[in-house]
């Protein structure tokens, strides 16, 4: 399959709908200083505490039915990306679209239903559940609250563990009473509770044992394919996006280096970090050859490095690497990379 066949077939099964959008979104994490520090520091009596940049102006688009995968190494910023998808937490700078509106400019009822319409399943299945409330509480709640319920409140609860795979008659016992490949299914549960269109995943088969995860990710699919649902799957397992993604996108220290669609990145990767990821994803046809690691540590968000942060580690850096940031321009129909590699540059 050419590439332009690639782009079709993910066109055809989302209609080019662009259901999310970020348009140069950052997000920092700091300290927050008072007026008599900011005066102490302008005069140099004092210092500004440091501020971490998780995410930095970052694009993506999700089109409505896709499965987007975002990749990346611990610390990369992928979590705060998600969450900011969700409507966790608020950007810094830039802006979130929902079916091409900027969020913070819709009307309040606008918002919470936009809101409403985006949830999150989270890494940790026992963290991110009240471990006082029962199943049937937990899962019925926000439905509840936002008076989504028509009729029954215990069949509707029934009806949405039903969905996730979950026995209702076990609805009035306890999170911790639980195996984790369960805690998981009622926290789908509890976000398709109250009929979202798109679920940010979390590294949300990060915690179980491979068999659960196999399982988890089969529920995944088959909720897509039952209520047209879209996912950005954020995971750091390549084998697990690569089953479930349309589309993956790349970050690295709160940037997105490449997207494209998932056959593309893994059969023809541009970035040099995207190609140092794959070269190390264990495959059974791969014979014996030493191990190329990438070099160097990853750098910390407090004060990353100038220019293209994969600079330091990159095998192929230029003094313009480590001067100019890349942008992420298309190299090929539906796959951008940010590289200055590509413009043959030296």
């Amino acid at each position: 399959m050419n590439l332009a066949e690639i782009e079709a077939r993910v066109q055809a099964a989302t209609g080019g709908e662009s259901l999310m959008e970020l348009r140069g979104v950052s997000r920092e994490f700091g300290v927050k200083t008072d007026t008599v520090g900011k005066l102490l520091a302008r005069a140099g009596l004092a210092k500004l505490p440091p501020v971490v940049k998780a995410v930095d102006k970052v694009d993506l688009t999700v089109r409505r039915g896709e499965v987007v995968g975002l990749v990346g190494e611990s610390g990369c910023g992928k979590s705060t990306l998600g969450r900011m998808v969700a409507g966790i937490l608020p950007p810094t700078a830039g802006s979130v679209h929902w079916r091409g509106n900027d969020i913070r400019k819709l009307a309040p009822a606008e918002r919470k239903e936009a809101k409403l319409r985006v949830q999150m399943v989270f890494q940790n299945p026992f963290a991110s559940l009240n471990p006082r409330m029962t199943v049937g509480d937990i899962v019925g709640e926000a439905p509840t609250v936002h008076r989504l319920v028509q009729g029954s409140r215990s069949d509707y609860i029934d009806e949405q563990l039903l969905r996730a795979g979950l026995d209702p008659a076990l609805k009035n016992r306890y999170p911790h009473q639980f195996s984790g490949g369960q805690r998981q299914r009622i926290g789908i549960a509890r976000a398709l509770a109250v009929n979202p269109d798109f679920l940010v995943c979390d590294e949300a088969v990060a915690a179980l044992d491979v068999s659960i995860q196999a399982q988890i990710l089969n529920l995944f699919l088959d909720l897509r394919e039952q209520l047209g649902l879209t996912y950005l799957f954020i995971s750091h397992d390549l084998g697990v996006v690569e089953h479930l993604s349309d589309r993956v996108a790349i970050m690295y220290l709160g940037r997105i280096i490449e997207q494209a669609p998932t056959e593309e990145v893994f059969s023809r990767p541009n970035h040099p970090y995207t190609i140092a990821l794959l070269e190390e994803v264990p495959r059974i046809d791969t014979r014996k050859r030493p191990f190329h690691f990438l070099q160097g540590e990853l750098p910390s968000p407090l004060a990353p490095p100038t220019g293209c942060h994969f600079h330091p580690r990159c095998p192929h850096a230029t003094r313009r690497c480590r001067e100019e940031a890349p942008v992420l321009r298309q190299i090929a129909p539906g796959h951008s990379s940010a590289c200055h590699l590509n413009e043959g540059a030296a």
